[in-house]
């Protein structure tokens, strides 16, 4: 097997024990548990946490004390420990400390498995710029196939997802053994400030007004990245309690239908070069929140048939250009904007502001406000809710348009692989 077929299929294998739950989590949780929206927030909450405080420790560990490879195969034999435990758990507050653990050892091997694979690929003289892209493209469609086999399989509203998951993170693990070494670097030098060593000196950003207002914006549209992760599904599913719906394809191949989404993003991917020499990272960054505008809006319309199912799909195909715009080209302005010295700190902040701050903020608010103002009885005001999450991100666009100031270069020329 080549190298570029294994890291391959590491990258498919990394998202896979993701997207076999996270997307139909809240389907066990509200069908299954009958537990809380706020209890709910919590849960997600874990994965901003976990973003905060993770990738930088293991970032030190895996530079400094122990190859990546082994770092990354023993967090996720404790990401599976603590899947294979979840459908033991019968109270929210518990489910929360097991997710909580399973997510300090899921979230830092995202960044882990990107490190791994730039380390081999140079390692083997491989051109990073040309050679990542198309390996990681199949994180993505990993993810798309465990969706399909949670719902196929009908998992998505028992344990079952958690127990796929599992299996594969433990498989992913040994398989992660075989893989080149990836040896500690020891860059760092030994007189550095402890400052230096956790790389918080990036955080000296703040100092910068441009730069502040940008990971603000960040922090808050973070919040709204995660909505639909946590909502969707169970949105969809739900329409099974209305007799006119509950036969429908939209009902029983929910997850499916959300996979949709995956697949946009996989698309828009290839259409952000043209996007950001045309208009620039600005207007880019603001085209994805105006689509984040559209995505809640056309949920709060979408119904399994008739023009409510195409809004259903427009809103699953609009996801991507909300996604990706911002995630990338965030990016891309992180790597243009900061010096070399800290550019690698720099892009942790950026991920720390956006998965880490925005996701606890989005889920924490989102779970209060469900549970608060928008459930009578055990239903749920589908409508409203996506209307709430619509206008909040316009409100965050035309504050972005107006406070945040950027020109833009014709010439600058960017990549995709960042």
């Amino acid at each position: 097997m080549s190298i570029k077929l294994r890291l391959t299929v590491l990258s498919f294998l990394q998202f896979f024990v993701w997207g076999a739950w996270l997307i139909t989590i809240a389907n066990y949780w509200f069908g299954l548990k009958g537990w809380s929206g706020t209890d709910f927030g919590k849960i997600f909450s874990t994965l901003g946490i976990a973003s905060i405080i993770m990738p930088a420790l293991t970032g030190i560990i895996a530079d400094r004390w122990l190859n990546a490879e082994k770092l990354y195969g023993i967090l996720h034999i404790g990401y599976a420990i603590a899947l294979f435990y979840l459908p033991q758990v019968n109270d929210p507050s518990t489910f929360f400390v097991v997710m909580l653990i399973g997510m300090m050892c899921y979230m830092p091997t995202i960044s882990l498995s990107n490190s791994i694979a730039y380390t081999i690929l140079k390692d083997k003289n491989y051109d990073v710029i040309k050679d990542f892209p198309p390996i990681r493209v199949w994180g993505t469609i990993g993810f798309i196939v465990a969706m399909w086999v949670t719902n196929l399989s009908a998992s998505k509203a028992n344990e079952n997802q958690f127990y796929i998951a599992a299996i594969a993170a433990i498989f992913l693990a040994a398989y992660s053994f075989t893989l080149p070494k990836c040896k500690p670097q020891n860059l760092i030098p030994k007189n550095a400030t402890l400052s230096e060593k956790l790389g918080l000196n990036a955080f000296s950003l703040f100092a910068n007004y441009k730069m502040a207002l940008f990971f603000v914006f960040s922090m808050f549209l973070g919040a709204a990245l995660q909505l639909t992760n946590m909502y969707g599904d169970v949105f969809l599913s739900e329409f099974g309690n209305v007799d006119a719906y509950k036969d429908s394809f939209v009902v029983k191949y929910s997850t499916i239908i959300m996979s949709i989404s995956q697949i946009s993003e996989t698309l828009f991917i290839l259409a952000i070069p043209f996007f950001l020499q045309r208009f620039g990272i600005k207007k880019v960054m603001l085209i994805s929140m105006l689509a984040w505008v559209f995505r809640f809006g056309l949920f709060a319309y979408g119904t399994p048939s008739g023009i409510g199912l195409a809004f259903i799909i427009i809103s699953c195909i609009v996801y991507g250009m909300a996604f990706d715009f911002f995630n990338i080209s965030g990016s891309l302005f992180v790597e243009t904007t900061t010096n070399a010295a800290i550019r690698s700190s720099a892009q942790g902040l950026f991920m720390m502001m956006t998965n880490g701050f925005g996701a606890i903020l989005g889920s924490s608010v989102s779970g209060y406000l469900i549970d608060n103002y928008f459930t009578q009885n055990g239903t749920k005001d589908w409508q409203h809710i996506w209307l709430v999450f619509a206008i909040y991100a316009l409100i965050i666009a035309v504050l972005f348009q107006f406070f945040f100031k950027h020109k833009h270069n014709r010439n600058e020329k960017f990549s995709v692989s960042h």
